[in-house]
C-alpha cells in the first residue's frame, strides 16, 4: 500500500494483528457483499492485503450502502488512480453508515482500509453494518449476529415497594450462619494436650 515497512514494536503489533485475522469471517463478508452488490471482489484470494485491495477504492462499499439505504452516497468516484478520490469514497461510506445507525465506535477509519493498517477493524465495521441492516429489516442476505433490541419493563409502584423488602442473595441472607458465639478481643483458647487444659 502507501506506507513504508514497520520496524520494532510497530512491526510486532502488525504481525500480531495479522495473526488474529479471521479469513473465515472475511469469506463470509465477501460473500455477503458480492451477493448484495452483484459483483465479484477482485482479487478473489483471501487474506489481509487481498481484501484491502478489493475494497480500497471504496466503490463497492458505496454501492453496498446505497442498496441498503438508497441515496446514502450521492456521488461515487470511479477513479482507481487518484488516492484522494478513493479515500473520499471510503469516507462517504463511513458517513453513510453512521447516518444508517451504525455506531461510530464500531466503524473503522479510512486509513485502516486504504493503507491496509487494520483489516480486523474493517471486518468488525462490516459486521456492525450487517447487524444494523438486520435491525432495519433489510430484505437481503445477512452478515453477523442480529443486534439485540431493548426489552424495557414497566413496574407498578406496588411492585417496586414489594421489591424493597426482598434481600438479594448477593447481599447474603438473614438466615443460617451468624456471628453468635464468636468472641472478639479475647485470647485464643488453645488446648494443651499434656496438661489436658485450655
Amino acid at each position: 500500500m502507501n506506507k513504508g515497512r514497520s520496524y520494532g514494536l510497530s512491526a510486532e503489533l502488525e504481525r500480531k494483528a495479522k495473526g488474529q485475522y479471521d479469513e473465515e469471517k472475511e469469506l463470509e463478508c465477501r460473500n455477503w457483499i458480492e451477493s448484495i452488490v452483484g459483483v465479484n471482489l477482485e482479487p478473489a484470494e483471501l487474506g489481509w492485503s487481498n481484501f484491502a485491495k478489493a475494497l480500497k477504492d471504496g466503490v463497492v462499499l458505496c454501492r453496498l450502502i446505497n442498496i441498503m439505504q438508497p441515496g446514502s452516497v450521492k456521488k461515487i468516484n470511479e477513479s482507481k488512480t487518484m488516492a484522494f478520490k478513493m479515500m473520499e469514497n471510503i469516507g462517504n461510506f463511513l458517513t453513510a453508515c453512521e447516518a444508517y445507525g451504525v455506531p461510530k465506535q464500531d466503524l473503522f477509519q479510512t486509513v485502516d482500509l486504504y493503507e491496509a493498517r487494520n483489516m480486523n477493524g474493517v471486518l468488525t465495521g462490516m459486521e456492525a453494518l450487517g447487524r444494523r441492516a438486520q435491525k432495519c429489516e433489510f430484505q437481503g442476505p445477512t452478515f453477523g449476529v442480529k443486534q439485540s433490541s431493548e426489552n424495557k419493563r414497566e413496574f407498578s409502584e406496588e411492585k417496586l415497594k414489594a421489591g424493597q423488602n426482598v434481600i438479594g442473595l448477593q447481599m447474603g441472607t438473614n438466615q443460617g450462619a451468624s456471628q453468635s458465639g464468636m468472641s472478639y478481643g479475647t485470647r485464643r483458647q488453645v488446648y494443651d494436650h499434656k496438661a489436658g487444659t485450655n
